[in-house]
């Protein structure tokens, strides 16, 4: 971990050099903490700095409140203070007139950096995130909230008709000729079963048979239905439940993932791929609601950073307070459709240290369904909020008038600053979280979808993901590294990026310049006449160059005939599959490895 000290370091003083400061004793001090704290110094107690930063920002003034465990001297603290003067008045704390944007840059890249490197967390803190889990579900069984929810349910379907009406009522002629078109996810499965082995399960719940036909779902056609005997039906007792794990998110939480068993995860994707194309291409809801693109997010964001007129806000554990009752308010009027998505949710789950538990929500983090739904319910209610900050009815004209102006990808929500507080308010009573650390209407910071803005210039900063290594035989560092190099190179941080470079030719030698769109994990450029060519490409006549690739292979995954008949027809698109051999090795590799070749400079 000392070399993510040396590497702050050289930014450090690079950025102090871009804002003509110095960083000399910011240097020590982190030099000094990090040698007393450890590596949470860095990826806990430097990103609490810069969040406070981002809320300073959004009031206009440093309070005493902000930055916990830095000292302050006079309004600011002592720590980088040299670019917070560039921001802030030294004695007052307040705002300046036109703050430095390169020194609100130069401080999120030094203290956020580290915060979302994927490390996993202790012990403590993966079992806070559980009980977090079970608590949730006690909310949303709670007495007050399904009161609330029963009172609101009308004027929530009525949004709801308005802005999904014409999607739903094609899925629910979808639902009710069960014309769905299933597929198997890449991810992990409760069974357990991976790469070809899901296209030979043997389980399927009663339920789910309903509205999703076994026979039409397992079989290649009616001719094979002697195999429907290996196939083991379950009653709504017997299912099996979905397995809760926990992933790294940040250095404080981990994330939540629910892993759905392999009937419901392949039932989930059927109505996915009906739904999600279904609503990013109707007229009248696809500018508010996104799923594959998040560029309009960022943009609206962008725009209200340097205009102030529109709000972004984030929700805390966003999917995990979707409640089932959330989902049954949105789609009653469609019962087909309705019923075909309870089919496919699952309903127990097995969280470590709590066992089996009963499920109120409507699903986590894992389901196919989960993303697509959320995002249908934080629009309803946000337009909802909307609807009454201006005292109108949620009308057909007032949503054409919104686009453009409120939009919603996952949890990520944009909608009018005069409307923030109603939103907030609608979100909070429907039994949501608004996290106030990463929402903003006032001030000319906002932050939606990975980027951030301060008065229209972007300041979106570059994260270490992995500590740095540089050993070949660790191939995803060593990717990671070469990734954030080129990062760094690209932000226009190239001290840093050349100090980047010492390292990974130290290692491994061969890493030429390279254009990004090379398969090599090569450094970039922006000398497009300066790339190194070794030789021609015999066949192509293109430039090679030597360099090291990621090189990986799909585990043995060998499939029935039935199961690969099942694979072939189920599969989208005309083109064939990429890889001959998908019916022996499927699914996703296991290890990696990285190998020297003759590569594409582009």
């Amino acid at each position: 971990m000392k070399s993510l000290v040396d590497l702050w370091t050289v930014m450090a003083n690079e950025l102090a050099v871009t804002c003509r400061t110095s960083a000399a004793r910011d240097i020590n001090t982190v030099s000094r903490r990090f040698e007393h704290e450890g590596v949470s110094f860095l990826t806990i107690t430097l990103p609490s700095f810069g969040k406070s930063l981002e809320q300073a920002l959004s009031v206009g003034q440093v309070r005493d409140c902000h930055f916990p465990g830095f000292r302050k001297r006079g309004g600011t603290p002592a720590f980088l203070r040299g670019f917070l003067s560039l921001v802030f008045d030294q004695q007052s704390g307040c705002l300046l007139d036109e703050p430095s944007t390169d020194a609100i840059y130069a401080v999120r890249q030094l203290t956020l950096m580290c915060g979302k490197m994927l490390e996993p967390c202790s012990d403590a803190r993966v079992r806070a995130a559980a009980d977090e889990y079970v608590e949730i579900e006690k909310h949303l069984r709670s007495a007050v909230l399904s009161e609330t929810l029963h009172e609101q349910g009308a004027s929530l379907r009525r949004t709801a008709l308005l802005l999904f009406g014409d999607v739903l009522a094609r899925m629910d002629e979808l639902a009710a000729e069960a014309d769905w078109h299933p597929r198997h996810g890449p991810g992990a499965t409760a069974d357990r079963l991976r790469g070809n082995a899901k296209f030979d399960q043997v389980e399927w719940p009663t339920r789910l048979d309903e509205w999703f036909p076994v026979g039409d779902f397992l079989l290649p056609n009616w001719r094979f239905r002697s195999n429907l005997k290996r196939v083991k039906m379950l009653d709504p007792g017997a299912e099996r439940p979905v397995r809760v794990t926990f992933v790294p998110k940040t250095a404080l939480t981990p994330r939540v993932i629910a892993i759905e068993p392999t009937c419901m995860q392949y039932a989930q994707q059927a109505v996915m791929r009906a739904l999600v194309p279904a609503l990013e291409a109707d007229p009248l809801v696809g500018p508010l609601i996104g799923f594959s693109d998040q560029t309009p997010n960022q943009r609206l964001a962008q725009i209200g950073s340097a205009y102030g007129g529109l709000a972004t806000l984030d929700l805390s554990a966003a999917s995990d307070r979707v409640s089932v009752q959330h989902v049954v308010e949105l789609f009653r009027p469609y019962r087909n459709f309705l019923n075909a998505v309870l089919a496919c949710r699952s309903t127990k789950a097995d969280v470590p240290g709590h066992g089996v538990i009963p499920l109120a929500k409507f699903a986590s983090m894992g389901s196919a369904l989960c993303f697509p739904v959320e995002a249908m319910v934080f629009l309803t209610v946000a337009v909802h909020g909307i609807a009454e900050a201006r005292g109108v009815p949620v009308t057909r004209k007032l949503l054409k008038q919104l686009a453009g102006s409120a939009r919603v990808y996952g949890d990520d929500i944009v909608v009018p600053t005069h409307s923030a507080m109603n939103v907030v308010g609608a979100l909070e009573s429907s039994g949501f979280k608004v996290n106030a650390s990463k929402s903003f209407w006032t001030g000319m910071f906002r932050e939606s979808c990975g980027r951030e803005y301060y008065a229209g210039t972007d300041v979106s900063i570059v994260r270490v993901r992995r500590p740095l290594s540089f050993r070949r035989s660790d191939a995803s560092s060593v990717a990671s590294a070469v990734s954030l190099r080129n990062q760094l190179y690209q932000a226009g941080l190239w001290r840093s990026a050349a100090w980047m470079d010492s390292r990974i030719v130290k290692r491994l030698g061969a890493f030429p310049p390279v254009h990004p769109s090379s398969p090599s994990l090569g450094r970039h450029s922006v000398l497009v006449d300066r790339f190194p060519v070794q030789r021609l490409c015999a066949h192509l006549q293109r430039p090679l160059v030597k360099a090291w690739v990621m090189a990986s292979s799909p585990p043995p995954s060998p499939v029935s005939g039935m199961g690969a008949l099942v694979k072939c027809l189920t599969k989208p698109g005309d083109e064939p599959f990429a890889d001959v051999r998908h019916l022996t090795h499927y699914g996703r590799p296991e290890s990696a490895r990285i190998k020297l070749r003759w590569v594409s400079v582009s």
